[in-house]
């Protein structure tokens, strides 16, 4: 027999739906109880929560404690309580409990709950809108019982009286809440600007924008938040001449060489334009945003010439640009005008690259001759941190380029350097170790990975890793169990920095494990490592073991992937159960169908 609900429950399901249907809810209702009234605030559904908090009097949220502002619908502003905050929280991870772990305190959980829900639904709609036969209005698009299930209760369907079936009522209602949207090429029309009037938009990435008629309705988005809009990315997307003059001159206000823009990315997109006859639009962009901080060319199709311009401009303009990414572009020749005569006299310029810090070169088809041009233009980034130059075949006379940089630059702020896949030597690599144990700011990370360097490289390696390096990627190397036996020889000091090592695919079979087992030892601040797939026998992880037990280190991760690590799935869960880092397993240890088939590299 079924048990009879409760008239506290037939109470509150009578709350909820007054509080669903109408804008207006029962005042009494704010007279309960407190212990009364928090029972009915953690039983209501996002859209009755959301009537109930906007529609509270006043004099009932002095009865809580303060924290965070929450806007309203209004735009009225309104203190929250621990008690609906906790309620946001609780409605965010039941419908999103894979992106709960990823928010940041302190945070607003209304704002991030119909933020993302706003998200939903606009995904949902776009499906929608590609439809073939569709012709309707956008706002008129109804929205899924899937998602509408989550704001109202689970009995939706039943409900004849929801006001909610439309996106119009979603952004009329839930528009102020909104900062960061993502939108396909169907959605950029007049109409969606209008559904977005309320919206403090500050973060707005658009996909697949390639035809004339998305651009003028994206203009309008864009001049109508150009107040709030700090970030603008464009994926997949077809940026011609006249589309960049348009969307350049949306951003700027007439008169006001300035505006708002942080972050200005392209990616995977095709951007292509005469540099010969670059759009004014776009060059007064990059002149006069003195608030950019991070601007991104990403696999865009740039050549050297629009490159040149591109780095040309920015020379010379005054923004606080910190970001630079030229990755995934054909750039092999981009800086053939710098030389050792071109900076002279022109570094107290003071102008915007004196305040990078992040320059990504990843992929640009860059040769020896690139960048020995680089060692002369990084002259103009004194404040240049990190540089990511994998994936171009500089060669061992490229990397003699950055030795003579830094010798001539021994107080270079220059911290992180990737040399991934460059067409290295053991001997090049070995001179530039060298180099960097002489300079007064040695590196904190340094990947050489995927050179094929040998085992000679070993001792460099333990030299440069007993200086400061916290953080090194020596993957792919060819080591061999030659080169691990000697980094075990050579490894007699502590090695006090480092934090993280990669190691993996360098076939060091039993003298990988015997060097990781003495390193464990002497690296007390180690918290990572990855040794996956470098042929380690069975009774590899037995001895790591050892070596952790007598460190008592702070190792959080430790990946033996691609190993025939032991004998038994015994030893497996009791050496997971032994070795953890709150709460989850320290060693990445493969499955058995995969534990005895070991890793070949060679082609």
């Amino acid at each position: 027999m079924t048990k009879a609900p409760s008239l506290a429950f037939l109470c509150i399901q009578s709350l909820k739906l007054q509080l669903l249907q109408g804008d207006n809810p029962i005042p009494d209702v704010y007279d309960l109880p407190s212990e009364l009234l928090d029972g009915v605030i953690a039983h209501l559904p996002a859209l009755a929560l959301h009537n109930f908090q906007n529609h509270m009097p006043f004099k009932c949220w002095d009865d809580y404690e303060t924290g965070d502002d929450c806007l309203t619908s209004g735009g009225r502003k309104r203190p929250r309580n621990d008690i609906l905050g906790s309620s946001w929280k609780l409605l965010f991870k039941l419908r999103w409990p894979e992106l709960i772990n990823s928010v940041e305190p302190p945070a607003d959980w209304q704002q991030l709950y119909w933020e993302r829900h706003l998200q939903s639904c606009v995904d949902e709609a776009a499906e929608v809108a590609m439809r073939p036969a569709f012709s309707g209005r956008i706002s008129s698009i109804h929205v899924s019982d899937k998602i509408l299930r989550y704001i109202c209760h689970e009995d939706h369907t039943n409900c004849q009286k929801c006001v909610c079936t439309e996106l119009s009522f979603h952004f009329q209602t839930f528009g102020p809440y909104l900062r960061s949207l993502r939108l396909l090429n169907v959605l950029c029309v007049a109409e969606t600007s209008e559904l977005l009037r309320a919206s403090k938009l500050q973060t707005l990435v658009l996909r697949w924008i390639r035809s004339e008629k998305h651009v003028e309705p994206l203009c309008k988005l864009l001049s109508q938040s150009r107040e709030t809009l700090s970030s603008l990315e464009f994926i997949h997307c077809k940026l011609s001449s006249s589309f960049i003059t348009a969307i350049c001159a949306s951003l700027l206000e007439e008169d006001i060489h300035t505006n708002g823009i942080r972050r200005f990315c392209i990616k995977a997109s095709s951007f292509v334009i005469d540099p010969l006859a670059a759009p004014p639009a776009f060059i007064s962009f990059l002149n006069s945003v003195r608030s950019l901080h991070s601007l991104h060319f990403c696999d865009s199709h740039l050549d050297r010439h629009i490159a040149r311009m591109i780095f040309s401009t920015l020379l010379d303009s005054s923004s606080g640009l910190s970001s630079l990414d030229l990755s995934e572009n054909n750039l092999s020749g981009w800086l053939s005008t710098f030389s050792s005569r071109s900076v002279i006299g022109s570094l107290s310029s003071g102008k915007s690259l004196q305040s990078l810090c992040k320059l990504n070169l990843r992929g640009n088809e860059l040769n020896k001759y690139d960048a020995e041009n680089l060692a002369h233009a990084l002259l103009h980034m004194p404040g240049l941190e990190s540089l990511d130059l994998s994936g171009n075949p500089i060669e061992d006379s490229g990397i003699r380029s950055l030795i003579s940089y830094f010798k001539k630059n021994p107080d270079s702020p220059l911290a992180d350097l990737n040399l991934e896949n460059c067409e290295l030597s053991c001997r090049g690599v070995i001179e530039f170790l060298d180099t960097l144990s002489t300079v007064e700011k040695p590196l904190k990370f340094l990947s050489v990975a995927d050179n094929a360097l040998g085992s000679e490289v070993a001792e460099a390696i333990i030299n440069s890793l007993t200086v400061s390096i916290e953080s090194v990627d020596i993957s792919s190397i060819g080591l061999g169990h030659v080169g691990f036996l000697e980094l075990g020889k050579r490894l007699v000091k502590r090695v006090e920095k480092l934090m993280s090592i990669n190691i993996s695919k360098n076939r060091g079979g039993l003298e990988t494990a015997r060097f990781l087992s003495k390193l464990i030892t002497l690296a007390p601040k180690l918290v990572s490592i990855d040794a996956s797939y470098n042929l380690m026998p069975p009774g590899s992880l037995l001895m790591l073991c050892d070596s952790l037990r007598s460190a008592k280190g702070d190792l959080e991760r430790l990946d033996m992937t691609g190993n025939i690590c032991t004998s038994s799935e015994a030893d497996h869960s009791s050496l997971l159960g032994e070795f953890q880092h709150n709460g989850e397993p320290i060693f990445v240890l493969p499955s058995s169908s995969a534990s005895h088939v070991p890793y070949d590299d060679e082609p």
